[in-house]
């Protein structure tokens, strides 16, 4: 048991630490770099979120530089405008955001850019949303055309029906990923989608319902973990499990073990891992290049060996664009399964 002096002064220097903002990736070694702020929509719960973690985290170490993980617990996008908004008092030297509600941001981004700021937006939002903003770039994964991509290989198979079924209707995006699958098809995407709440009951009620009245319908998409193992419930319980072809967004162990056992066609997978990295390695180059040319920071980034390591040992390809950087998709199968159950919930 511990003194109530040893007590006290463990609690001081708890407080100090909150008071210096102490984040990811901070050592001894990091203190006289660049200081940088990652503020994400998620709340403490969503266990996603952990591979954008330790990316950052790994991001700090190559770069040397200090970059603070900031969310709201709750997931309340009230409480992460005020998160985006304190970040432009403190005088980061850059800012990654999740565009998770355009009209909710706009004002505390608007803060950040007039302190000139630089920021990138990552993981939810649209590239057009990112560069209203006065981003840098856009960290991310293309939604429309990743559902485009994965109704591609369901058109292949002879897929010419499916339900969408969306747990995040309340972000735009997610939308996109139904759209691109639909269109690839060849049906509307409107009266094939689902909007099944976040509670695994409801989505598990939602989907047989939804089989049951159009009992012809050959494909069901999950658009992520939330969806996908409530789903997957849905067509165990209908004796469809394994008989109904099925895609999801996004890996967990679930998924990883559908996959194997062929219940899951594959996962399009968004390499979060990759939007966490490239936003601190971006913004590092600028800073320590004293550069704005985009091509020049690309350049640097693609050449870097520490950054090559990573994307090696870890199975990773980034899409690189004139100014943004697509995280995804990729597609995970029996194929290549081995390699990214390794590194599952850590780094894929």
């Amino acid at each position: 048991m511990q003194s109530n002096k040893r007590k006290g002064f463990l609690k001081r220097l708890a407080v100090l630490g909150l008071g210096l903002g102490l984040g990811l990736g901070m050592s001894a070694s990091h203190a006289a770099g660049e200081k940088f702020v990652l503020i994400s929509h998620a709340p403490d719960s969503d266990s996603w979120w952990n591979t954008i973690k330790n990316s950052v985290k790994q991001a700090g170490e190559d770069f040397n530089v200090t970059v603070d993980y900031r969310n709201p617990p709750n997931g309340d996008l009230a409480d992460m405008a005020r998160l985006v908004e304190q970040s432009a008092a403190r005088n980061y030297d850059g800012v990654i955001v999740s565009i998770a509600d355009f009209s909710v941001l706009q004002k505390p981004l608007g803060l950040v850019a007039a302190k000139k700021i630089p920021f990138v937006t990552i993981n939810s939002g649209t590239l057009a949303q990112s560069e209203q903003l006065g981003a840098v770039m856009h960290v991310g994964q293309p939604e429309f055309e990743a559902g485009k991509g994965a109704g591609e290989k369901a058109k292949a198979a002879g897929i010419k029906s499916f339900v969408c079924v969306n747990h995040y209707a309340t972000n735009p995006s997610s939308f996109e990923r139904c759209r691109g699958f639909a269109e690839a098809i060849g049906v509307d995407f409107k009266a094939a989608t689902l909007d099944a709440g976040e509670d695994p009951t409801t989505i598990e009620s939602k989907l047989s319902a939804y089989l049951r009245n159009n009992p012809k319908t050959q494909a069901v998409l999950a658009l992520g973990p939330t969806s996908a193992h409530a789903s997957l419930k849905a067509l165990e319980k209908m004796g469809l499990k394994g008989k109904m072809w099925f895609a999801t967004f996004d890996l967990s162990d679930d998924i990883s073990k559908g996959i194997k056992d062929g219940s899951i066609q594959f996962a399009i997978d968004q390499q979060p891992y990759l939007q966490g990295y490239i936003p601190v390695a971006v913004l590092a180059i600028m800073k320590q290049d004293k550069t704005t040319d985009l091509a020049k920071i690309r350049e640097k980034l693609i050449n870097n060996a520490k950054f090559k390591a990573r994307l090696a040992e870890y199975g990773l390809a980034p899409s690189y664009g004139p100014r943004h950087i697509g995280s995804g998709p990729g597609y995970v199968t029996k194929d290549n399964i081995g390699k990214v159950e390794k590194y599952a919930g850590q780094f894929r």
